[in-house]
Parts: C-alpha cells; sequence; structure tokens
C-alpha cells in the first residue's frame, strides 16, 4: 500500500460523498442500530452524526479561516469533542443528516471559492496539543477523519450481530475490533 500525497480535488471527492453515504446506511434504520454503541464511552452512529455536525459548524472550516486570515495569530481554539451530547440531544436523526448535508454543501463551496494553491495549502496555524500545522495536513484530516467515523460507524453496527453469525465469527475480524 502506497500513502497517496494530498490533492485537494481528491479529498473533496470523498467530502462530498460523506453526506450521502451516512444518509444511505442509517436514515430509516431502526434506532436498536443507529443507537446502539460498544459499551461505555463509545459513541453510536447517531452520536457520530452529531459529532461530524459540531465538526462542520466549528472545527474544519473555521481552522481553516484562521490560517489563511490575516495576522500573525493563528492559533486554533480547542475543539470540543463531546459537544454533540448536548446540541443532538433530542433531535430526529433524519434532522441531524439533514442538517450535517446542509453544512457539509456550503463548507464545501467556500472550500471550493478558495481557489487554493500550493502557497495557501503550505500556511500554518497553531494547533493547541500538535503545534504547527499546514492547511494541507488540516485539510487531509478532515478526509481521514470522515473516513474513520464511517468506519467506525459500520464496526458498531456489525457488532450488534457477533454472536448471532455464529462460528463464522472467525472470518470477521470486524467483530472484534
Amino acid at each position: 500500500m502506497t500513502a497517496q500525497s494530498f490533492d485537494l480535488d481528491r479529498a473533496v471527492a470523498v467530502l462530498e460523498r460523506t453526506p450521502a453515504t451516512l444518509r444511505s446506511l442509517l436514515l430509516g434504520l431502526p434506532d436498536a442500530w443507529t443507537d446502539a454503541d460498544e459499551g461505555p464511552d463509545t459513541w453510536s452512529p447517531y452520536v457520530i452524526v452529531g459529532h461530524l455536525i459540531h465538526g462542520e459548524r466549528t472545527d474544519w472550516m473555521g481552522r481553516a479561516r484562521i490560517v489563511l486570515g490575516p495576522g500573525p495569530d493563528r492559533r486554533f481554539e480547542p475543539y470540543d469533542r463531546f459537544a454533540q451530547f448536548r446540541e443532538s440531544a433530542g433531535k430526529p436523526l433524519a434532522d441531524l443528516l439533514d442538517e450535517f448535508a446542509e453544512l457539509r454543501a456550503t463548507n464545501l463551496g467556500v472550500l471550493k471559492s478558495w481557489q487554493l494553491g500550493d502557497e495557501q495549502l503550505a500556511r500554518l496555524g497553531e494547533h493547541p496539543a500538535f503545534g504547527p500545522v499546514s492547511l494541507r495536513q488540516l485539510l487531509a484530516t478532515w478526509v481521514a477523519h470522515d473516513l474513520g467515523h464511517l468506519a467506525q460507524i459500520t464496526r458498531v453496527m456489525a457488532k450488534q450481530y457477533r454472536e448471532a453469525v455464529g462460528p463464522w465469527r472467525a472470518y470477521l475480524p470486524v467483530l472484534d475490533r
């Protein structure tokens, strides 16, 4: 396996598909699928959608604006990884999926309008834990973050049938990760 260097068009191609992927996978499923988690301190598909919404509002594009903004202060605010528990509580999953799709479309429209080149992608921001990070790294992380949460959602869902699959569990490593 070879790692790919960052390419903005390829990144956007994935980011554009996440809302539709989530909608196709989750919309209309019984709560037993969307509210299931892997145990204490783990997240259900419902919670993950809320987390992705919070990121659309406060993380990716907000930090990109800081990196591209004027002035020397490019420090990022710490990200609240648990805000979705307050912000999404009690909302129907269908509404959250709609909200995520709208926010993502808006954010990608803005991102595309910036017509970023190598100089802008190399600009640095200051992450509260990691120190200097480039806009290129931030945008690559956005893609990997989406894909990681899609994998997490499908893993959580697959584990609902961990025992039901019987002996086939030996061939389904996702059930034990």
